[in-house]
């Protein structure tokens, strides 16, 4: 990025997530202006306190700002479009917290405004910006594994129902599982093949939380992509409160001349930090972990400035677009 750091603002904070975005545009030199969110202050006033930052009860003060170059946003799931466009209307670039959608008419409207081009639309799709999937990207790139023929994720999540707001519950709100969930395994499945996917079959099952009855814990994606990868994706809100991590997700690949097993989470019995195993004819090893060039914060901010970014909003679109598809597509199950 050749521009001087600036100021930048977060509109709707409904998700942690958002402090990644606020650590790193910090760590770049970037002044916060200010931190709106209307609801879950709790929450705000956390991450104000943290990093030292000022909550703000007017949003068109970030908005009509000059200064403030950059917004980000963790707003409900379902009012993620209206910042978007809100943004687009003050010629302000925006990162969001992901999903981007939570719908078809979402994603439509999505769509236009990339296709207008007006201001750059970032998604945190923090996965690309693990060591452990920066580290075996290039090796499959490289073709170190062969050709691929399959890949597995399993992303199981840690609910804590007493502790999160009641849209997380409402599918018309959250986007439900698929969306909120699947849309970082779309986007690496793509990522790592260089592939388009091209069909899904899945589910939505409810097991659990009867008073909440658009809420499902588990899913399933069976996906097809082109020249003939497949794919099994698996999430859920299962994992036990005495879990070592909120979630032991864990990345399968295979190809033909390898495998590779990505532990997001690591391993209990050894280390919290994450693990990258590959099997080859020739040995069984643990991969040394390089750190991705730069920040998901500076790989925005090199769009914003007309640079080429590692995430682009064709990336954005498709990951987003596969995701609301096999949401649409699923066969709903209902534990009797």
């Amino acid at each position: 990025m050749t521009g001087k750091a600036g100021k930048f603002g977060i509109i709707g904070c409904q998700h942690a997530h958002i402090g990644m975005f606020i650590e790193e545009m910090l760590a770049l030199g970037y002044e916060c202006a200010g931190v709106y969110e209307p609801d879950n202050k709790p929450l705000a006033r956390t991450l104000a306190d943290r990093y030292g930052l000022e909550l703000t009860g007017d949003r068109e003060s970030l908005l009509s700002d000059e200064g403030v170059s950059v917004i980000g946003c963790a707003a409900i799931n379902h009012e993620k479009m209206d910042v978007i466009e809100l943004c687009e209307l003050h010629g302000k670039p925006i990162m969001i917290d992901k999903p981007a959608v939570t719908n078809r008419a979402g994603l439509t409207r999505l769509r236009g405004v990339l296709e207008r081009g007006r201001i750059e639309v970032g998604m945190m799709l923090t996965e690309r910006f693990r060591p452990s999937l920066h580290t075996v990207q290039r090796m499959i790139r490289a073709g170190d594994l062969g050709d691929i023929v399959h890949i597995s994720m399993r992303k199981p999540h840690r609910l804590n129902p007493e502790a999160r707001p009641a849209w997380h519950f409402d599918k018309s709100q959250s986007g439900g599982i698929i969306n909120d969930l699947f849309v970082h395994d779309f986007d690496l499945l793509r990522w790592l093949t260089g592939r388009e996917v091209e069909t899904t079959s899945g589910y939505l099952a409810k097991n659990i939380l009867p008073e909440y009855p658009t809420f499902y814990d588990t899913a399933g994606v069976q996906v097809f992509m082109a020249g003939g990868i497949t794919a099994q994706l698996y999430a859920d809100w299962h994992t036990p409160a005495g879990s070592w991590t909120w979630g032991d997700g864990r990345i399968f690949i295979t190809g033909t001349h390898g495998i590779a097993e990505i532990r997001l989470e690591g391993d209990p019995l050894l280390s919290s930090n994450e693990v990258a195993l590959v099997i080859t004819d020739q040995e069984l090893r643990s991969l040394l972990l390089a750190p991705p060039p730069l920040s998901l914060a500076q790989d925005f901010l090199n769009r914003v400035e007309g640079e080429e970014g590692i995430i682009t909003h064709d990336d954005i679109y498709k990951a987003s677009e596969a995701t609301v598809t096999a949401d649409e597509e699923a066969r709903i199950l209902i534990r009797e």
